[in-house]
């Protein structure tokens, strides 16, 4: 079973299902996969994001619980303003899971969590690479059907 789906997804098959198509539906199903090649690489794009920003949490948490109790400290508010504070308890950190919800976690719970974040997402980075790849792979295989149709109906008309 397994071996007649790879035959269904294989080059020539999709190629000889593309020829039967129309020029216009060629085309249209041309810039779907464009379309649906776009959102995967802004997917990818924003799991970069992602990760990039959880693996400078996971740092921060590093480098905070190198510091000692009472150390002052310029605590950011936003991503361009900081207030002076004091650290008070470095094994305890509040941790942001989504959508404003904020969770208290020992210093090790929040190095966890990051940890399992960065996993995840390297995991649907490398997902998501290999569907764009055979997306990318469809849609110039239909532009360069496409092409031909359009090079035989050039001469006839």
């Amino acid at each position: 079973m397994a071996s007649s789906k790879g035959r269904e997804d294989s080059p020539a098959v999709r190629v000889a299902e593309m020829e039967k198509m129309s020029a216009e539906q060629l085309k249209a199903f041309k810039e779907q996969s464009d379309l649906e090649v776009n959102l995967l690489q802004d997917s990818l794009n924003n799991i970069r994001t992602a990760t990039t920003r959880l693996e400078i949490a996971s740092s921060a948490l590093n480098d905070l619980s190198l510091r000692p109790q009472g150390k002052k400290m310029l605590v950011p508010l936003t991503a361009s303003l900081y207030v002076p504070g004091t650290l008070d308890d470095a094994d305890k950190v509040l941790v942001d899971i989504g959508t404003g919800y904020f969770v208290e976690k020992t210093m090790t719970e929040g190095k966890d969590y990051c940890d399992r974040k960065i996993n995840l997402l390297k995991s649907n980075f490398d997902q998501l690479i290999e569907l764009a790849s055979k997306k990318k792979t469809v849609a110039d295989e239909a532009g360069a059907v496409l092409q031909a149709k359009l090079k035989q109906l050039a001469p006839a008309t």
